[in-house]
């Protein structure tokens, strides 16, 4: 099989042939249809976050059953399924027992620990993949396996805020306003200042404003979230929220966050983060997606073309997700 492989930090991902991989007790081997592309590539390609090399990367997957372990609830071949983030966790630690399982610190990654989807075949455990939603192309339900749980998390984290800042507009803001207005929420976009091209996009989904992160809302935020990895925007954030008001840290990975005056926190805001997903969020976020529905934009590249897609996301020339195709 071709995958696309890291096997060196700062080097591009290369372009080799593998064998099939062979899944183990109760996984599944995956004919991999698509795989979106995530900025936690870049900050594995980039060495922001560590991994055991050489790692196929890919951590949006859908794909197909085409083996693997067939006891228990395992899905039968040909049953299409998604592989997110979240590859497997040790069942036994206080955050598993709790319902906190992205917390599990033995937690292994799929892209990171696990072979991922930048390639025709993954191996996946079978308790960790998701059913799609018909209604979706394999193209399209790439980016919700990412993009959106995280996105959906994050967005659980701000509570009932009406008024909610999105720092970055890409793909995960580019699916959880879709959600918001159908929630009856207002969405206030932040993009790279200058970026007429992006803002325009969030208004076309929706957005009941659009600007640079240097500037400041027209109304104040009851909540934000910062999706893009500029710990610079992290104060800004906070004076653009109201009292009483959190703001999310959505990323695996960010540039420091530098000093504020605690005038800036105070009358009770909030510094949150977000860390993985549990299999609970992709269950509620798969069920909820059709019913708005959430439509993602997504500009698709052959298996090969991997490294330009990484270079276009590092260079916001995208609006959505990209997604690979092998």
């Amino acid at each position: 099989m071709r995958a696309m492989a890291l096997h060196e930090v700062g080097q591009p991902l290369r372009l080799e042939e593998r064998a099939i991989p062979q899944p183990g007790p109760g996984e599944l081997l995956i004919r991999v249809r698509s795989c979106g592309v995530c900025r936690t590539d870049l900050h594995l390609l980039d060495g922001e976050v560590e991994a055991q090399l050489p790692r196929v990367l890919g951590h949006m997957i859908v794909g197909e059953v085409a083996g693997g372990d067939r006891a228990g609830q395992t899905p039968g071949a040909g049953a299409r399924i998604g592989v997110p983030w979240l590859g497997w966790v040790d069942g036994t630690c206080e955050y598993c027992r709790s319902g906190r399982e992205n917390l599990c610190p033995n937690a292994r990654f799929t892209g990171r620990d696990i072979d991922g989807g930048f390639a025709q075949y993954t191996v996946a455990d079978a308790r960790f993949c998701l059913p799609i939603p018909a209604s979706y192309t394999d193209e399209q339900a790439a980016p919700l396996m990412c993009a959106g749980l995280i996105g959906y998390r994050a967005l659980r984290i701000c509570g009932d805020a009406r008024r909610v800042g999105f720092y970055g507009f890409g793909d995960a803001a580019h699916i959880l306003v879709q959600l918001c207005r159908w929630q009856g929420r207002e969405v206030y976009a932040f993009t790279r200042p200058g970026d007429e091209a992006s803002q325009g996009f969030a208004r076309e989904l929706g957005a009941a404003w659009a600007g640079g992160s240097d500037e400041a809302p027209s109304e104040p935020l009851d909540a934000a979230i910062v999706f893009a990895p500029d710990g610079s925007l992290v104060p800004r954030a906070l004076l653009a929220v109201a009292p009483g008001g959190v703001v999310v840290c959505a990323g695996i990975h960010m540039s420091e966050i530098p000093s504020f005056p605690y005038s800036s926190l105070w009358q009770e805001r909030a510094v949150r983060s977000v860390a993985n997903l549990t299999r609970a969020d992709g269950g509620e976020l798969l069920a909820l997606a059709p019913r708005v529905p959430v439509r993602t934009s997504v500009t698709t590249y052959p298996l090969e073309q991997a490294n330009e897609a990484l270079a276009d996301l590092r260079a916001g020339r995208l609006h959505g997700a990209a997604v690979l195709v092998p």
